[in-house]
């Protein structure tokens, strides 16, 4: 498909001069107005398709432009690459070189990731692509080999978390633009850090949205909680798949980026013969094997469906992972005991016992929250093709006041929420600053010019959380101070911070230093509740006869194990041990058969069986 359709947008050819192409099948007459050095018009043909084309030589790259419609309106680009003036400006022609240093780099598998979700604006004080250059050695000291950056498709003004996107080619302005995001991913690689880019391809924001002047980019079929639908199978829909499926090679091929991060795709709606993400993994798979260098898709899905991760060849969609918001929910209504909105569905010990083994909470079962069945089971999935996370951008953002579960949890149970996450056999996943205990909070903010819009956001965000019990006033997304608040502080130096970087830094490590954790097979894993009343986990993990025994007191007390089993077991690691800032280790260095061990409130322990 991505072949069919021409490449729309601006682009400079080796004679200086440009190609203009844009889609615009209802339109009678189309113009390129070309702004500097000063503002002059070109005609535009169409072809069979409905794309306009037209050659202009001697164009400089930084020359802005924009589309003039049937002599009625001149608007920007759809396919912009770059947008100095913002979402409402001129288009900007760009040059693509750029010198790459990481011919050596060929990606990594998903299986290997511990990755590290940030947001451009808020993790640094430069809020840029330099500031987070800055803080890759970082990164790789802790641990980190993949970085996933929140949204960078240009959205209004400078604040906002980059899924109000509406120029889906180019890169924020403010960030650094395309060579800022170019030299950050030629740093991560040089790094040892691959780079998962999150992009949406379920909906455009609401302001600069320009697209439904051009043609049928949206259909009324089908309806998203953020706006009109893409149209990924009505008519005319064969443009609209090309043009996004010829964004994310883009990403993936011109920006050296090693996987996408795809935002809701349950919200693609495509009832075509062939989904849109099943032949978008089709062409990333032929440049993987044409680039030499490893290429992912991961999925954010409110489904529990593995067919999108499952091989084409099966029937699936084949991409190569998904995001598990039921291993987060169970494990912070667990810890929190928050069961409201849509924690209602989880809380107690079996739903995280549930996930640990199983990936899903809901594997058909019934959902009182979605009042149906839900859900099918992943069994035939390995592990590695799920990420899980103790907190991300969303489920920290997306409660009233941004707060995380530093400001919700005692120490020790946050020490607890960080072994659970890293020592399951699934893909982990950390969100910016939660390593070193973040206080500060993580709100939705935005920067939008139009007043309708941001008072019809305030309000939207008001009524978003009625369900939920939570006391305060809501952020006011267009304030800066909400913007300010959310960017991270730094503040690393404390004892508890110290304590809490090095025991995620031990776990990541630990996570390759054993076979047992490095088997991601599902007999691998057998998860037990010995005792529900205790809230006490146990999990065995075993690999090229390694073995490894897993316990997890979720309880405010102390709880008390004995050991059955026949082999000897070694202490690896103890949460509560004063060299991670606890109350002090309870249970043996060495334990044998019937031996009791006992586990401070809120640890977890991890014993390697001789």
């Amino acid at each position: 498909m991505a072949q069919i359709y021409p490449f729309a947008g601006a682009a400079l050819q080796p004679d200086n001069s440009c190609k203009f192409s844009v889609w615009a099948p209802f339109r009678k007459q189309v113009c390129l107005s070309l702004l500097q050095p000063q503002q002059q018009l070109y005609p535009m043909q169409r072809d069979d398709k409905g794309f306009w084309h037209t050659i202009v030589e001697d164009v400089p790259a930084g020359a802005r432009y924009k589309y003039l419609l049937d002599e009625e309106m001149e608007l920007p680009d759809p396919a912009s690459r770059y947008q100095p003036e913002g979402v409402h400006g001129p288009s900007a022609i760009i040059d693509t070189n750029y010198e790459w240093t990481d011919s050596n780099w060929t990606g990594l598998n998903l299986g290997e990731l511990v990755i590290y979700e940030l947001h451009t604006g808020t993790f640094s004080s430069k809020h840029n692509f330099q500031g987070i250059i800055e803080k890759l050695d970082y990164l790789r000291s802790l641990g980190i080999n993949a970085i996933e950056i929140m949204p960078v498709a240009q959205f209004p003004g400078d604040r906002n978390w980059g899924y109000d996107g509406v120029y889906p080619f180019a890169v924020q302005d403010s960030y650094g633009g395309v060579e800022g995001l170019k030299s950050l991913v030629n740093a991560a690689h040089q790094h040892g850090i691959a780079v998962i880019l999150d992009v949406v391809y379920n909906h455009l924001g609401p302001e600069g949205n320009y697209f439904s002047q051009y043609g049928p980019w949206f259909t009324d079929k089908y309806k998203t909680p953020w706006g009109p639908a893409l149209n990924f199978d009505d008519a005319w829909c064969d443009a609209v798949r090309a043009y996004y499926i010829q964004n994310a090679l883009m990403w993936l091929d011109e920006f050296h980026i090693d996987g996408l991060r795809m935002d809701a795709v349950h919200a693609i709606w495509d009832c075509g013969a062939t989904h849109f993400t099943a032949e978008l993994s089709e062409l990333v798979d032929a440049l993987q094997a044409s680039s030499g260098r490893k290429k992912l898709l991961i999925a954010e899905i409110d489904l529990n469906s593995p067919r999108y991760i499952t091989p084409r060849e099966k029937g699936g969609y084949g991409m190569h992972g998904q995001w598990v918001d039921e291993f987060h929910h169970a494990l912070h209504s667990l810890l929190t005991g928050e069961v409201n909105g849509y924690y209602a569905d989880f809380g107690g010990l079996t739903a995280l016992a549930k996930s640990f083994q199983d990936t899903y909470v809901f594997t058909g079962e019934y959902s009182d929250v979605r009042k149906r069945h839900f859900g099918a089971s992943a069994k035939e999935n390995s592990y590695d093709q799920f990420v899980v996370f103790a907190q991300n951008h969303d489920q920290i953002g997306n409660r009233m006041l941004g707060d995380r579960l530093t400001t919700q949890l005692s120490f020790e149970a946050q020490k607890l929420a960080a072994a659970t996450t890293l020592l399951s056999p699934h893909v982990p996943m950390l969100f910016m600053g939660e390593e070193y205990g973040e206080t500060k909070p993580f709100q939705f903010f935005t920067s939008h010019s139009d007043k309708e819009l941001i008072a019809a956001v305030s309000n939207g965000r008001k009524e978003e959380f009625a369900s939920f019990a939570w006391e305060g006033e809501v952020p006011e997304p267009q304030e800066i101070s909400t913007f300010s608040n959310s960017t991270l502080s730094w503040d690393i130096k404390t004892a508890a911070a110290t304590a809490l970087t090095e025991l995620y830094k031990f776990l990541i490590a630990f996570r390759t230093a054993y076979p047992a954790m490095r088997n991601t097979l599902r007999e691998s894993v057998k998860v037990q509740i010995p005792q529900a009343e205790e809230q006490l986990l146990l999990v065995e993990r075993s690999g090229d006869n390694n073995h490894l025994l897993l316990l997890f007191n979720y309880s405010n007390h102390v709880v008390s194990y004995q050991y059955t089993g026949s082999g000897e077991l070694h202490k690896k690691f103890d949460s509560a041990a004063a060299i991670w800032n606890g109350p002090g280790a309870l249970a043996p260095d060495i334990a044998t058969a019937s031996e009791v061990i006992s586990l401070q409130p809120h640890s977890a322990i991890v014993y390697e069986i001789a």
